[in-house]
């Protein structure tokens, strides 16, 4: 029973064990990483900001609908005005001929009332009169419906660069995506060649603990028989310890390595690794390489449409000197009930507007600012191109110093296992004590170790040049 649930496990372990080359983990990682996700929504944050610049183009429609309710005599009159509905009682007339009925009664015949009327007091006492109609009118609700459009015609040029610089920001976030995409690349080489590494560690120490093992049975063995002392069987104890320690921390390595692939892909189920992802060093000239970088960099293209923008930003500041011309089309309707669309009640504006400075310091420093960031940026830009040359040699010059270091650990390796051989028999022949045999098993585990180490190093700087060029993930594909 015990036998069948081992071989269930180990079953049930390889059929949800996932091994991933670089490529496979690679592609989950630009499909899947979530930072990687969130910046390439700025792609869509700049044609946001693009439809919105050319979105001024057709100006704006509105549609509004106030409702109020006042007895504010202005307000009322201008309510009544605005529907059409004014008459003269809404003047006070009523107040006024009230005071002409009066004279009208006294007077006998109609030259009495002519001089009554042009007489100074009488015409002053009926012009001071306060109409009541007009001074308290009663309230009144009034349902104002409209539509108002409003499109500028001229902007001094604004519009035109704004637009400009909008579509250059779009391409240089394109851009700026495609630089993140291969700064992530670079990040999941690391990861994924460190697990690797971190894997041969750890079957480099299953090979140093056999040979310890080996050692303690050995001793074992020759203290039975009297070739060995005890000292020689605590000392390979010891050593062999120590490996199990090594062993148990490489193995840990490996898991977190395992686990920061997982967190860059996305992938959860990634268990296992193959092997070094090994980049085909260029064989173009170093001066080529430069050629070459300044050509691919899509950070360095990201700074160019940089460039372009502040250059536009300059002119659309400049457009200050300039007037705007922009329309105001209204049409409407006025009345004191909700159903207020009717041809009698209706009404039109037209107006066109213009507005020209004619003096603003404040605009002159805004240019002169603008100005002062367009060099600004263009000097960056400079300075991006010559750190890009430097960036593409000093990789180049490490990829060169970690591929001759490679063959030497190599050479190393395989001398330091030879010696390890021939220290062994000579310690069977009683030619040297445990002390040094335990040295030399030390020296070859290191010059393992320093392979495995090599390997990773010379594979970092590969990717390290690739990446230099702006050539990482077209490699990869």
């Amino acid at each position: 029973m015990k036998r069948i649930l081992l071989i269930s496990a180990a079953l049930s372990s390889m059929l949800f064990a996932k091994t991933v080359n670089f490529d496979t983990v690679l592609k989950e990682s630009l499909n899947n990483n979530l930072e990687l996700k969130a910046k390439k929504l700025n792609i869509d944050k700049a044609k946001a900001d693009l439809k919105k610049a050319q979105s001024y183009d057709w100006g704006k429609l509105i549609f509004s609908e106030q409702i109020s309710r006042t007895n504010n005599p202005l307000y009322v009159f201008g309510m009544k005005l605005g529907s059409r509905e004014a008459t003269f009682g809404d003047f006070g007339f009523s107040s006024f001929l009230g005071g002409v009925g009066q004279v009208l009664n006294y007077s006998s015949n109609f030259t009495q009332f002519k001089n009554q009327m042009t007489n100074p007091a009488m015409a002053s006492q009926l012009l001071n009169t306060a109409p009541k109609d007009l001074n308290y009118p009663d309230a009144r609700t009034n349902f104002e419906t409209k539509f108002v459009y409003e499109v500028p015609i001229f902007t001094g040029f604004k519009l035109k660069y704004a637009k400009e610089m909008a579509k250059l920001q779009v391409l240089a976030n394109k851009y700026k995506y495609e630089n993140d995409k291969n700064k992530l690349a670079i990040e999941v080489l690391k990861a994924y060649n460190g697990a690797v590494a971190a894997k041969y560690f750890i079957k480099a120490l299953k090979k140093a603990k056999e040979t310890t093992s080996s050692f303690v049975k050995m001793i074992n063995d020759f203290l039975n028989v009297g070739m060995a002392t005890e000292t020689d069987l605590l000392q390979a104890k010891k050593r062999d310890s120590e490996v199990d320690s090594m062993l148990i921390e490489a193995k840990n390595k490996y898991a977190l390595a395992l686990s920061y692939l997982r967190f860059l892909s996305g992938d959860d189920e990634i268990s296992n690794v193959g092997d070094f992802k090994v980049i085909v060093s260029p064989n173009q000239s170093l001066e080529e390489l430069k050629k070459i970088a300044l050509k691919n960099r899509n950070d360095l293209k990201w700074m160019q449409k940089n460039v372009e923008t502040m250059q536009r930003k300059v002119k659309m500041d400049s457009s200050s000197k300039y007037p705007v011309i922009g329309a105001h089309l209204e049409y409407g309707w006025n009345d004191n009930r909700l159903n207020n669309i009717s041809a009698d009640k209706d009404y039109y504006l037209g107006a066109v507007g213009l507005k020209y400075t004619i003096f603003d310091n404040s605009e002159k420093a805004k240019i002169e600012k603008s100005k002062i960031e367009a060099l600004q940026t263009a000097y960056y830009y400079k300075y991006m191109k010559k750190g890009i040359a430097l960036q593409v040699e000093q990789k180049y010059l490490n990829l060169k110093a970690k591929a001759a270091e490679l063959k030497n650990k190599v050479i190393n390796k395989d001398l330091a296992e030879e010696i390890l051989k021939k220290y062994t028999y000579m310690y069977k022949q009683g030619m040297i004590n445990m002390t040094i045999l335990l040295m030399k098993e030390a020296e070859a585990r290191k010059a393992r170790a320093e392979l495995i180490k090599a390997k990773y190093d010379e594979s970092l700087a590969a990717a390290e040049l690739k990446a230099a060029l702006g050539d990482l993930v077209k490699e990869s594909k």
